[in-house]
């Protein structure tokens, strides 16, 4: 991953909170270079478009996730259920948006452009589905009897639950009273792994 202290890294690591504050278009590359405090040719030199300089945001992190996913899958072989596939899919992200920093930026800038056709193939299937695919492989592994459309439907679900708990926009905090909250990550993870995974069974079997 680049490192914030280079001058590539003070770009990514700015373009990245603006990013998930204001979204790519309410981003303008001198407000990159202004929140970075380098020069604004130096976004070009680097990254050459605004586009590019977005992509290389998401592919920063999605690399070290990616990387943690599989090790996880990796690691469970021969032992497989669905929670623990559901969890090697998820942990990675929960444990980097406890760390906080740019993590919790990242979080809700992929929540955002997960949201958004417009970044599906550019960004997001680019990123993610090589491991997206070995996650529904190993699906397949433990509910062998599935339609394999189910477990697609399934993971689908799990993208949709994951990218808004890990964002943290506290609509559980408003709607619960305050007795639940958003930025509790451990206990929703708790909770979210086994539910997915009893969701996955109830469309699969």
């Amino acid at each position: 991953m680049v490192e914030s202290t280079s001058t590539a890294g003070k770009i990514l690591d700015a373009a990245e909170a603006l990013f998930a504050d204001s979204g790519y278009d309410g981003v303008s590359i001198r407000a990159i270079t202004r929140h970075a405090d380098v020069e604004l040719a130096l976004v070009n030199y680097h990254f050459g478009t605004k586009e590019a300089l977005f992509c290389q945001v998401v592919e920063r992190r999605a690399a070290d996730i990616n990387a943690a996913r599989m090790a996880l899958l990796e690691a469970n072989k021969g032992s497989q259920t669905v929670g623990s596939i559901i969890d090697a899919f998820t942990r990675p992200f929960l444990e980097r948006s406890l760390l906080g920093g740019g993590w919790k930026s990242y979080a809700r800038l992929i929540a955002q452009i997960a949201n958004s056709p417009r970044w599906t193939n550019i960004v997001m299937s680019a990123q993610f589905d090589p491991v997206a695919e070995v996650f529904v492989k190993n699906m397949q592994t433990v509910l062998p009897n599935s339609d394999a459309k189910n477990i697609y439907w399934g993971f689908h679900f799990l993208l949709g639950s994951m990218t808004v708990t890990f964002a943290e926009t506290g609509r559980i905090d408003k709607l619960s009273n305050g007795q639940c909250k958003a930025t509790d990550l451990a206990t929703i993870h708790e909770k979210m792994v086994p539910f997915l995974a009893a969701g996955f069974e109830s469309i699969c079997r």
